[in-house]
């Protein structure tokens, strides 16, 4: 199987199992008495205020597909093409040579380049989509407490 279709299934599971476990507030039990409809209301109105006041940082979604590079391939051939020129020149009097084989070589080091800032930035992205969990369930338990329940 290619490589980076498991890569990019492996990504989707992570990303599927992060949404399933963002969603999940945290539970409220009834300290006060409260009737069904009464905790339903207090629910939605702790999660509406949480919505509205937490801080959260926006957040890019996480990226998929190929790494075609912000032009790190490019900036490896041209860097490659040069360094095998003079070492192709110097070596056996070949720079084009040196050249081509530079290029190739800098065109693969650019897309791993481009592959690991990828990697980086959907790590930060998964970051602040957790920092901004744990500051809307902050505000939600903060809620629920004000209402009189045990948030645990």
């Amino acid at each position: 199987m290619n490589r980076s279709i498991v890569k990019i299934a492996a990504l989707s599971c992570v990303v599927l199992a992060f949404n399933a476990t963002a969603q999940q507030l945290p539970v409220a039990y009834p300290a006060n008495g409260q009737s069904q409809s009464q905790q339903e209301a207090d629910k939605s109105a702790c999660m509406s205020w949480a919505q509205s006041n937490a801080p959260t940082q926006a957040a890019p979604p996480p990226q998929t597909g190929p790494a075609v590079g912000g032009g790190q391939r490019a900036g490896g051939a041209v860097r490659g093409a040069a360094a095998g020129a003079v070492i192709g020149g110097v070596a056996n009097d070949d720079a084009g040579h040196g050249a081509a084989v530079g290029a190739a070589a800098g065109v693969v080091a650019g897309g791993v380049r481009a592959r690991q800032q990828r990697r980086e930035q959907n790590e930060a992205s998964a970051a602040t989509q957790n920092q901004n969990v744990a500051s809307m369930n902050q505000a939600y338990s903060a809620c629920m407490k004000g209402k009189g329940y045990t948030v645990g």
